[in-house]
């Protein structure tokens, strides 16, 4: 049994590895990828695991966990299942979240519309978010910066 000093103890140092400080006060970053071709998702990691569905090329997908050959991924939907590594490419993609997001020519609500695009579009990231705006392309070439908060893939 814990005493009361034992049990701050051992909640302290709970509290310093959630906040990364148990690793040089580093916090790990989150690791997106996106999906090169049309891919078998499975619940295993392996081809003899169940599979599960099939996923669109261009979707985004959160790294979980990285084996050799295998990646454990969550997808925009939140399901989290396992895709072979050669599937996933090294270009970024962001998948918009909002009914209908406004890409602006610049990073600034005030700046003219490039275009507008529907919940569930895959948009190219062509530049690392900052302060609140990301650098998309669409398929058809179109350019402009949506706000973080709209997309999925960040």
């Amino acid at each position: 049994m814990l005493t009361h000093q034992g049990l701050r103890r051992h909640l302290g140092a709970a509290l310093v590895l959630a906040c990364g400080l148990g690793t040089g006060g580093l916090a790990q970053a989150i690791e997106y990828r996106s999906v090169a071709a049309p891919a078998i998702l499975y619940d295993a990691p392996s081809e003899k695991g169940k599979r599960l569905f099939i996923v669109a090329p261009g979707t985004p997908v959160e790294v979980v966990v990285t084996l050799d050959k295998w990646i454990k991924v969550r997808d925009p939907g939140g399901s989290i299942t396992w895709i072979e590594r050669r599937a996933l490419a090294a270009k970024r993609t962001v998948q918009v979240t909002a009914p209908r997001a406004a890409v602006r020519r610049q990073a600034s609500e005030s700046a003219p519309l490039a275009f507008e695009a529907s919940k569930d579009v895959v948009l190219e990231l062509t530049d690392a978010p900052t302060e609140g705006w990301a650098k998309v392309r669409h398929t058809d070439g179109a350019v402009g910066y949506v706000r973080v908060t709209e997309v999925w893939g960040l």
